[in-house]
């Protein structure tokens, strides 16, 4: 996988070092995220909206009903951010100035289109459900007729795109070293409990082992 050309647009600018530019660390961090926050303007108003999303390649899907208002915006050819932010340690430091957080996120850049082919629909679909759980496509039961009419998709495809990495413990003043202040990283997961049945559920419908070992993962 080739980087992204460092623009103007993309550039980490505040602690340049913590960027990169890579699809090989930008699209595990976007993977590995069940949401997204999509980023565009309507006459001239910000809006930022949470949605789940799904990467194909250098194209990201978002999918709603057919009268979402940010699908139709973005169908048309507009401009959009896509941002995703993972959590991994709250950073404690000696002062309250160098307190931080140890995070994963990555920006990326590009125009939305509309889905209109059959095939593609229909690959977004699956990817959209693997993406929640890998194996999940081949078991539940696949979109009729209605819930395809009604089921809007648009692509954007990914001009630009940068992440963003820090790691590690905090960055104290070497004065500020001898304070009696408890100092460290708090490490922050993601966990998920037990599987829940559905009350209708017959006894002899078993629970998935992608469901039992569920975890999140950058696909490759």
């Amino acid at each position: 996988m080739s980087d992204f050309p460092k623009s103007d647009l993309n550039t980490v600018k505040r602690l340049p070092k913590r960027g990169h530019y890579d699809r090989e660390t930008i699209y595990p961090i976007v993977d590995e995220a069940l949401i997204c926050h999509v980023g565009f303007a309507i006459e001239g108003m910000p809006f930022v909206m949470p949605t789940i999303h799904t990467r194909i390649g250098d194209t990201i899907y978002l999918h709603g009903a057919v009268a979402n208002r940010m699908l139709n915006h973005i169908k048309q050819g507009y401009s959009v951010c896509i941002t995703v932010t993972h959590i991994d340690g709250i950073v404690f430091a000696r002062s309250v100035f160098h307190h931080s957080m140890n995070y994963r996120s990555a920006v990326l850049f590009g125009r939305g289109r509309v889905v209109e082919t059959y095939e593609e629909k229909w690959k977004v679909f699956e990817a959209l459900t693997e993406h929640i759980a890998k194996g999940r496509w081949n078991d539940a039961r696949k979109p009729n007729e209605v819930e395809d009419k009604t089921t809007a998709i648009v692509a954007i495809e990914i001009e630009s795109a940068s992440a963003k990495i820090r790691s590690g413990p905090a960055g104290d003043e070497e004065e500020d070293y001898a304070l009696p202040v408890w100092a460290g990283v708090l490490p922050v997961r993601m966990e998920f409990g037990p599987p829940e049945k559905d009350a209708p559920l017959p006894e002899s419908v078993e629970t998935p082992q992608y469901i039992k070992n569920y975890t999140r993962k950058g696909k490759s």
